[in-house]
């Protein structure tokens, strides 16, 4: 116990000598021929705006070992600050700090404005970094005041206009980083300007003007390559993927997104890294035994002046001997530190780039879909359009067979792309479940009806087994219930010959208005087997290659139903026997509304119209499109007019009297919506009909909120054009004329 406190005595001792001691004249070390402080600062500069930041910690340390040899004060507060800001650039805190604090004591010992300014510079660029934005702007106001340095004070208006940025004040932030722009800096002009252009790109994306946000970025790109600021090339790439991808402008976005992998991996490298914090921590650890050396000089002068002082001189020796270990000791400590944050970083670097390259590609392949599905529909139109127009021109035998063929196939095709097209709303969150009042067995039974020929087809009876206890009137999406049954039964027809598919709808349980009902559908088919089963939900799988060839198909049906299911928070499940058949079955929770009462049973009929003597607007800025439409038209005896684009229609409506207007959505100059929009400003009445290739990003919701009075996607069945249109203008005049 004696001796322990003998230690800590001992300890306390070396430790108030030390800090008592008065820091030691500098004195010559090896002199450094052929180049001055100012140079080495001016070659640190260069280094680190080229991102090489082991070489500007190099050349700092020699200007600040020259400047120590040369006794020169305000270079050494120069060397600290600027040691501050290099480790502040690398993330490293702790150094940036030590340092910042040395040059705080230095400056108690000298008169220096200039040094003081950038003291506060740096105070101000932390105090940023903390969030603590509006005490910054004062630090870096004052930091104005003490120097008129040209360099220093173009970096503080550059660190004020990313802090206005931050606060949202765009008009301050934008002055500062145009004035940047054509700046005359004697050191770093192209450096400033490329940094101000990124400013300035970065505020363009936050207001959303996308076109000179991605100006800025291409100038901040080209500057940075051409004087390989290799850090901000990586930014501008970065910066450039986000604003060309909110352009919708995919191609340039993966352009640069794929840059990115390639200068991260020469940025990030393990080995720059591992250079950079080798570097940066022997400076350090340099410098602190340039401080006990300091020491050990001072301990030696004590020695020679005050031979008395001997026992003071031994116990400080002490004292730097423990120092000394205590260095040795940190040193290993932050090795085994350093490779340990170098691993975690690799891995951490590599998990961001497959994250952030999975979503590009989920993406990509999301609009690349989206686009193609989109305008494969205008050639399709023609493909389809032609097709009928054919057919009903007495065509030869052996051309009436071609024909169906041909016919055949545009369907197919249609359906495909409306799958493909279904599939990928889906999955961009682009459908939500309607909530209105419908009657499911009158749902049911149109789906049955609808498929009734595909089941004659196979020899297949369709049989409903419906809950009587259900109740009449549901709250829920009757369109989206409707494609469940169609893809399920149609599914299961497709695999039933001479068989029987059954449709199962029960009540399971209701409380007041909440219901929870059963569905299943049966068939008496092929079955699928235990393997096939775990994938038959996935997209394209139809169980074999065999199966495909044998039935057709794309096997997208299953995984409609699915996706479809889940926007209901239900799941399909399946049981299924090889040549036995297969069940699909699934519960579904929806409202009832007990106080409706029924009302007479609807009936679909057919109505036969009268069209001879309309007169319609086309509105349609492909080619080959008018020609079709005006035709089929002209076969039940309909003139027409044509307009190629939203204006040439607007013009047309308000001078001319059409019957009905069929406008297509997507057109160069004004949309279709936008065109709606302004003829409804002058014609409440005339019923207009959108013609739309819809695409994934398209709302059924929009076209009727712009005014349209109905929607047929193209390419669509003539029966279907012609019932709309007769629906349309003849409902209308109906509604108009009341008692004719």
């Amino acid at each position: 116990m004696r001796t322990e406190k003998l230690h800590i005595a001992w300890f306390s001792c070396c430790l108030v000598l030390a800090i008592l001691l008065p820091w030691p004249t500098v004195k010559a070390q090896d002199s450094l021929p052929g180049k001055s402080v100012a140079t080495y600062f001016d070659e640190a500069r260069t280094f680190s705006n080229k991102n090489k930041m082991d070489l500007a910690l190099e050349a700092i340390d020699k200007a600040s070992k020259l400047a120590e040899q040369n006794e020169d004060a305000k270079s050494v507060i120069d060397s600290y600050h600027k040691f501050s800001l290099h480790y502040m650039k690398l993330g490293n805190e702790k150094n940036s700090i030590f340092y910042w604090d040395r040059a705080q004591r230095a400056l108690k010992d000298v008169e220096y404005p200039y040094g003081n300014g950038v003291h506060k510079f740096i105070e101000g660029l932390r105090k940023h970094r903390a969030g603590n934005h509006f005490a910054a702007i004062f630090e870096l106001e004052e930091a104005k005041q003490l120097s008129n340095d040209r360099n220093f004070y173009n970096n503080i208006v550059l660190a004020e206009g990313n802090i206005y940025l931050d606060l949202e004040k765009y008009d301050v932030a934008a002055k500062n980083f145009n004035s940047l722009v054509i700046n005359t800096d004697p050191f770093e002009q192209e450096y400033l300007a490329t940094l101000a252009h990124l400013g300035l790109a970065k505020l363009n994306l936050a207001t959303e003007n996308f076109e000179e946000g991605a100006t800025n970025g291409e100038q901040a790109l080209a500057l940075a390559l051409q004087n390989d600021f290799f850090s901000e090339v990586l930014k501008s790439n970065e910066l450039l993927s986000t604003i060309y991808e909110k352009m919708g402008r995919f191609d340039l976005s993966l352009r640069n997104n794929k840059n990115l992998l390639g200068i991260r991996d020469s940025l990030f490298s393990i080995e720059k890294l591992k250079t950079e914090a080798k570097t940066s921590n022997q400076i350090h650890i340099d410098f602190m035994n340039d401080e006990i050396k300091r020491l050990e000089e001072k301990n030696e002068e004590l020695s020679e002046s005050e031979k008395s002082a001997e026992l003071t001189a031994i116990l400080t020796s002490a004292f730097l001997t423990i120092i000394s270990l205590l260095a040795v000791s940190l040193y290993r400590n932050n090795q085994i530190k350093l490779k340990t944050n170098d691993l975690l970083q690799t891995k951490n670097n590599e998990l961001q780039a497959a994250r952030d390259a999975a979503v590009q590609a989920m993406e990509a392949k999301t609009n690349f879909l989206s686009t193609v599905s989109h305008e494969l529909r205008t050639p399709l139109y023609a493909v389809t359009g032609l097709t009928h127009l054919l057919l009903e021109e007495n065509p030869s035998k052996n051309q009436k067979e071609h024909l169906k063929a041909l016919k055949f196939s545009g369907d197919y095709l249609l359906n495909f792309i409306n799958d493909i097209l279904h599939i990928n709303k889906i999955d961009a969150d682009k459908l939500e479940p309607l909530t209105i009042e419908f009657n499911l067995k009158k749902v049911l039974k149109e789906v049955i009806d609808s498929l009734q020929q595909s089941a004659k087809e196979n020899s297949t009876k369709i049989v409903l087994e419906y809950d009587d206890e259900i109740p009449s009137h549901l709250m829920s999406d009757p369109l989206k219930l409707s494609q469940i049954f169609m893809n399920l039964v149609g599914n299961a027809l497709k695999f039933t010959k001479d068989g029987e598919v059954k449709v199962i709808a029960k009540l399971m349980k209701k409380i007041d208005e909440d219901v929870t009902l059963y569905f299943e559908v049966a068939d008496t088919g092929i079955g699928i087997s235990k393997d096939q089963q775990e994938h038959i939900f996935d997209g394209f799988e139809q169980g074999s290659i065999q199966i495909n060839r044998e039935y057709g198909g794309t096997g997208l049906g299953l995984t409609i139903v699915k996706s479809l299911l889940g926007l209901f928070s239900s799941k399909i499940q399946l049981e299924s026997e090889l040549g036995k058949g297969s069940s699909f079955f699934f519960e579904l929770k929806l409202k009832s509304k007990d106080s409706i009462v029924d009302d007479v049973p609807f009936e679909i009929t057919e109505q036969n119209f009268e069209f001879k003597g309309l007169h319609l607007l086309i509105v349609e800025d492909n080619k080959i499109n008018q020609v079709i439409t005006k035709k089929m038209l002209s076969k039940k005896e309909i003139t027409s007019d044509i307009a190629n684009n939203g204006m040439e229609a607007i013009d047309l409506a308000k001078n001319n009297n059409y019957d009905a207007i069929l406008m297509d959505i997507h057109m160069p100059g004004i949309s279709g919506e936008e065109a709606t929009i302004e003829i409804r400003k002058f014609d409440m009445e005339i019923p207009i009909i959108a013609l739309t290739a819809i695409s994934l990003d398209d709302s059924l919701e929009s076209f009727y909120a712009a005014g349209c009075d109905d929607v047929v996607t193209k390419p669509f069945k003539p029966e279907l054009f012609y019932q709309k249109i007769g629906e349309n203008i003849f409902e209308s005049k109906r509604v108009k004329n009341p008692a004719s």
